[in-house]
């Protein structure tokens, strides 16, 4: 029997004795440390649902010629949309597992449940997979799912952490989800077996809990079955048939196997870290990658059962109870990729590298110090898939109509399963989940990187060994940057400009006053022998914003948002995705897409929303109807009729365009889109000053008259702005980018002119009352909720997607609606605050910033009545606000209309004279 403490004691003579690490290699300890360890390899259940020698060789059950919709792997998410589709009334779906239900990765994991997520939308999916594993399928069949609810504790060393912490406890109370703050005295009353020594307190969670893979996965199978589903297990699938349509658009046809082909329309991808070679079978792009992930499971500890499950994030570990034991494991820098995915691995488990798994001995020795006398019992190591950005991949892939995904959960796939399962579900019956699920929609990358395996190792890599970090409000990754370059990107670094990434471009977050901070190569964090960047400015840069205080840098924010208030900025927005839609029918489809009527005169751009049938909101852009007879200048398309350009916010480009595509195959419309991103920049010029800078760079006349607020001119120049201030866009061909921008900054000089960045834009917009996509504006959130009525086409005859959805709403009256909120205490806000109306919770913050023009920290969130009733503006004005953050309540003030700038002159150019 292997001891843990005397396992330690091994490793550190072993380093004692040789300067370097002993074994062969950075990552292996001797032969003879090796096999004092315990070579027991297996889990922690009672049952698993492993077939004995000899077992069925065939399919459990004859496939079916056709089917409406199969699913592809037995695991927690399949068995889990197999249900959710079937509770839904599809009772023609058929799951189909190569092995037995679970065999893959389910059966191995540690199976624990967190209610608390920095994500409302996650708490919404934990709370669904709670309700459905420790009630509904017991209620429903008659079965114990091995659910246990014994708590969580979540562990703080240090103020930062317990912060984050806090602000995890607000939000539930909008959920009403039970937490407390603890003291290490109360923390040692609860957990007596814990060193609560360096503790700086902990977070009490008492209804979270574990799960049952083996339970779980038999009651779902069960239960669909029982609605007329059919799981077949010992059914490999060896191919899917895509056929094209009659306007060339890619949809599944048929799943093969060996033992016969089912025709069907909609495949759904649930083969975890088999889920790329399932994808490739169609053509269809899978950024996942496969890791080794690992525990040990003790032998029997006096005293601790009922204890309840630990997450020591500082020490990168957990502890979940089993038993009268503890199964130990956590996320390390180093960890073992698969390389060769077999697929022939079916309830099988790795050697434990004990290595890669020391760091989490040491810290559950430290954290549970009865551990040093505790015999290992078995070892846990199996593979897992890991995404770019540790979020899981779902949606329906952009590649084939009907192929849909779900996998890639970053071993926390019984967690989120029913709560993904059922909104897996209502995507494919209904074409859209109900909740926002772009964070998980397989369209938040760009088609560019989902091939791309450098991007995929390096930032799953990454996203894999921060899982435990804290989640600050402005870090950004340090793996796979520079993808995507535009003609600005060396000579805004050369100006110290601190760059974000999104969707693969580098974009400008802010300027540095201490020089250039170019991002480097990806250095793995020192792991597997790459040499570590040193005197990495970028990264220390970083590192001085992990605070829930003011960065360091708040007044040079605030520097490039009052030089654009008061004087003119320039910000670099060339990331934004640039589409021309032409056809014969790209008037008819302008006229559905768009909720906002585009068709006025030649020379105009519009705000805009696109929807979808439930009237939630799919995207915000401005589109720009194109005068006839353009195709003679840089980058115009060719086209007759009626055109349009479109410009998109650049970290939701890839949405947008599939999206658009699949309106227009849905509705058969005969025109094209026109992706000319990579070819054109895309400067903003801003600020009471903008107009006098233009004016000596352009041949137009600039004046309200001639050029008035939401029209084009001169090729691609725009009078628009994201930031309240008169000014205008240029978007340039990009071989004159570097011109262009040159002329702007000489002739900006006398003005004052700066370089703007992203972090000045969210704080200009916010203090505006300017809506961010997928912040303020989700695909569950109607324009009329939003405050954003003016943007729909309702006085018109017209139709539009999602119209329908939004005259029964107006008719019924606002459920929930955004009310922008300000406080007088000088306190940072990020967004997840929760809103008490009248000491009641009644929402939460989903975006926050500081406003420098009114001096004061704006938030703007979503209120709902208690009662259910509608939210009137009357409703508004009557209650009394309070924001809580990280526990502690300010008072707010409610505004229904933006506190800057309320009437709109500034971007119409009208100023005030002093």
């Amino acid at each position: 029997m292997a001891f843990l403490g005397a396992t330690i004691s091994r490793v550190v003579r072993c380093h004692s004795l040789f300067p370097l690490p002993c074994g062969a290699g950075s990552r292996r300890y001797s032969s003879s440390s090796q096999s004092d360890h315990t070579a027991e390899k297996s889990v922690p259940y009672q049952n698993t649902l492993k077939q004995t020698e000899g077992g069925a060789s065939g399919p459990t059950k004859p496939l079916p010629q056709s089917a409406d919709v199969v699913v592809i792997g037995g695991g927690s998410l399949g068995c889990q949309t197999l249900y959710h589709l079937a509770k839904m009334g599809v009772s023609n779906a058929v799951l189909l597992e190569r092995d037995r239900l679970t065999a893959g990765t389910t059966w191995h994991t540690a199976g624990l449940l967190w209610q608390l997520r920095p994500s409302d939308t996650e708490v919404e999916l934990l709370a669904h997979t709670r309700n459905v594993i420790s009630s509904e399928l017991e209620m429903e069949t008659g079965l114990n799912t091995g659910w246990i609810q014994n708590g969580g504790l979540f562990i703080a060393s240090n103020k930062q952490r317990l912060d984050e912490y806090k602000r995890l406890m607000s939000l539930g109370k909008v959920y009403g989800i039970e937490s407390f703050v603890l003291s290490p005295a109360e923390t040692k009353d609860l957990y007596p077996l814990m060193n609560v020594d360096d503790l700086y307190g902990t977070l009490y969670v008492p209804k979270d809990g574990t799960m049952d893979p083996a339970g779980t996965c038999t009651t779902l199978s069960r239960a669909a079955s029982a609605r007329g589903a059919t799981v077949i297990e010992n059914c490999p699938v060896t191919g899917i048939q895509v056929k094209e349509d009659h306007l060339g658009v890619r949809r599944v046809k048929a799943v093969d196997t060996d033992f016969g082909t089912i025709e069907t329309p909609c495949v759904v991808n649930c083969a975890g870290v088999w889920a790329t070679k399932l994808g490739q079978m169609a053509g269809v792009n899978v950024p996942l990658i496969a890791m080794h992930h690992a525990y040990v499971v003790t032998e029997r500890i006096e005293g601790i059962q009922n204890m309840p499950n630990v997450r020591d994030h500082d020490a990168s570990v957990y502890l979940r109870l089993q038993g009268d034991a503890l199964s130990v494991g956590g996320y390390e820098q180093n960890p073992v990729f698969w390389e060769e995915v077999s697929d022939k691995f079916a309830f099988s488990l790795f050697d434990l590298d004990w290595d890669v798994f020391m760091q989490h001995i040491e810290g559950a020795v430290n954290r549970v110090p009865a551990l040093e006398r505790t015999g290992i019992k078995s070892t846990v190591c199996g593979p897992e898939s890991f995404t770019a950005d540790h979020k899981p991949l779902m949606g329906e892939a952009p590649e084939v109509r009907g192929f849909f995904l779900g996998c890639g959960f970053n071993s926390a796939g019984m967690m989120l399963g029913g709560g993904c399962g059922r909104e897996l579900a209502h995507w494919i019956i209904y074409g859209r989940p109900e909740k926002d699920m772009y964070g998980y929609d397989i369209r938040r990358f760009h088609h560019s990187l989902t091939n791309n395996n450098r991007w995929i190792r390096e930032r799953s890599h990454e996203s894999y060994a921060k899982n435990y970090s804290v989640v600050f409000p402005f870090d950004e990754p340090l793996a796979s940057r520079n993808m995507r370059l535009d003609p600005f990107h060396k000579v805004l670094q050369d100006q110290g400009c601190v760059f974000q990434e999104r969707h693969g471009w580098e974009r400008p977050g802010w300027f540095s006053r201490q020089g250039a901070a170019p991002v480097l190569d990806y250095d793995y964090y020192g792991a597997y022998d790459v040499p570590q960047n040193i005197n990495y400015k970028y990264n220390d840069l970083l590192g001085k914003e992990y605070t829930f205080s003011f960065p360091p840098h708040h007044d040079v924010i605030k520097e490039e948002c009052l030089a654009c208030r008061n004087a003119v900025a320039v910000f670099n927005m060339s990331y934004f995705g640039k589409f021309y839609l032409v056809g014969p029918d790209a008037k008819k489809a302008a006229d559905w897409l768009f909720t906002a009527d585009v068709n006025k005169a030649p020379g105009s751009t519009v705000y805009t929303c696109m929807l979808n049938k439930n009237g939630g909101a799919e995207s915000d852009l401005t589109v720009s109807r194109l005068e006839p007879g353009l195709t003679r200048l840089p980058l115009a398309p060719e086209f007759n009729g009626d055109s349009y350009y479109l410009a998109v916010g650049g970290a939701v480009a890839q949405h947008n365009w599939s999206h658009i595509q699949t309106v227009l195959q849905d509705r058969g419309f005969r025109c094209s889109l026109i992706d000319q991103s990579e070819q054109m920049g895309m400067i903003s010029i801003q600020g009471p000053k903008s107009r006098e800078l233009l004016q000596e760079v352009l041949d137009a006349d600039l004046s309200n008259e001639a050029f008035p607020f939401s029209t084009h001119r001169v090729v691609r120049a725009m009078r628009l702005s994201f930031v309240g201030e008169m000014g205008w866009e240029l978007h340039i061909p990009r071989d004159s980018c570097l011109p262009v921008y040159q002329a702007v900054m000489a002739a900006g000089a006398k003005h004052g002119v700066c370089n703007a960045g992203y972090r000045a834009i969210d704080s200009l917009s916010i203090e505006k009352g300017y809506r961010h996509w997928h912040a303020d504006l989700r695909p569950n959130d109607t324009p009329l909720e939003a405050g954003l009525a003016f943007t729909c086409k309702m006085k018109s005859q017209i139709p539009f997607l999602g119209r329908e959805a939004l005259e029964a709403q107006k008719a019924e009256g606002l459920r929930k609606r955004i009310v922008c909120f300000t406080i007088e205490e000088k306190v940072p806000m990020f967004g997840l605050e929760a809103i008490f109306r009248n000491g009641i919770p009644v929402g939460h913050l989903r975006r926050s910033d500081f406003g420098f023009a009114i001096d004061k920290t704006i938030g703007y969130g979503y209120i709902r009545n208690p009662d259910g009733g509608v939210v009137s503006p009357e409703f508004v004005r009557s209650g009394e606000f309070t924001l809580e953050r990280m526990g502690l309540t300010y008072k707010a003030k409610a505004h229904l209309k933006s506190p800057f700038d309320p009437e709109n002159k500034r971007v119409k150019g009208f100023y005030s004279t002093p």
